[in-house]
């Protein structure tokens, strides 16, 4: 807050401290709702792509449906950040390596094992397993030396037991399919982009850093492409396959990220990962009403956990 000079006695006493302090509550306050609904729109958003990813896994091969919807979502963001991209060159060219490792976790890797899990597990179980990540989310800020907090420890721990009862049908018994793997090492990829976030230089706008992010992650997953168009073949451009394609591209990619990496620059990734919590049960939601997947009390009483935990933990400290 701005100090003005006193240039009398009656100006001083006219601006009282008293109506400034009463405001400072709600001045900061805002910033973090903001990013607590960025986090909520990002993770609502990818909540979907797990279903297209199931959806999708007999008839476009995981690789080529990764490699694509990056390529519609440059395709999207090329309007709007190639301009400021330009501009910002020598910068980018100057924290390359940063870039570089941001778009192997986030855009290569992350979902493209993924869609390969698609092809062996539930979307359900996408979405429960990578609720994992924001644990390592957590960690990742503690070790950066940020003071957690017990009430959002105490979240997070709740929202994971939630997650663990249901990925595991109320035993506890961790028994994984081949695509749970997957999945957990997309978790780990995810976590550590997110992490990674906070690192970001500050001169780099939101924008060009997608727009590089992005196209520095297709060019490194062109190759694997390559490959799996040779050995795999194509797939037939249909209403079914182009549709969710686009969905990924260009909302799932060019909203949800740029919505994500925004909260995380107000909120912090641990408070973010928390909110990241509502994934399973948006996922679980998603996936009954489009592909016919089991929701029992089990599914039901985990989600009042998960919910449960994740508004404990995003919640403000006084």
């Amino acid at each position: 807050m701005t100090v003005l000079d006193r240039t009398t006695s009656t100006h001083a006493a006219s601006n009282a401290p008293a109506p400034a302090a009463a405001s400072e509550p709600h001045r900061a306050t805002r910033p973090i709702g903001i990013g607590l609904a960025l986090a909520a729109l990002a993770t609502v958003v990818w909540s979907g792509s797990f279903v297209t990813s199931r959806a999708l896994a007999d008839s476009v091969p995981p690789i080529q449906h990764a490699f694509w919807r990056w390529v519609i979502a440059i395709a999207v963001v090329a309007p709007f950040a190639a301009r400021q991209t330009w501009r910002q060159r020598a910068l980018l060219r100057q924290h390359l390596r940063f870039l570089l490792l941001a778009s192997l976790l986030g855009v290569t890797i992350y979902n493209t094992l993924v869609n390969q899990a698609g092809v062996t597990t539930t979307a359900g179980n996408m979405g429960m397993i990578m609720a994992a990540s924001p644990v390592l989310m957590a960690v990742y800020e503690r070790l950066g030396g940020a003071k957690l907090g017990a009430r959002r420890v105490t979240g997070m721990l709740i929202a994971c037991a939630g997650v663990l009862v249901l990925v595991s049908g109320g035993t506890l018994a961790m028994d994984f399919a081949v695509g749970d793997l997957w999945v957990i090492a997309g978790a780990v990829a995810f976590g550590s982009y997110s992490a990674l976030l906070k690192r970001k230089p500050a001169g780099i706008g939101g924008l060009p850093f997608l727009f590089a992010t992005f196209t520095l992650g297709a060019l490194m997953l062109f190759p694997v492409f390559v490959a799996s168009y040779v050995l795999q073949g194509g797939f037939e451009p249909t209403l079914g396959t182009v549709s969710p394609l686009l969905y990924v591209g260009v909302v799932s990619s060019a909203v949800a990220f740029f919505a994500w990496n925004k909260a995380i620059s107000i909120i912090g990734a641990a408070r973010a990962g928390v909110v990241y919590y509502l994934q399973p049960v948006c996922v679980a939601l998603l996936s009954f009403a489009l592909l016919d997947e089991a929701m029992g009390w089990l599914r039901v009483m985990c989600m009042g956990l998960i919910l449960g935990g994740v508004v404990l933990g995003a919640a403000r400290t006084k």
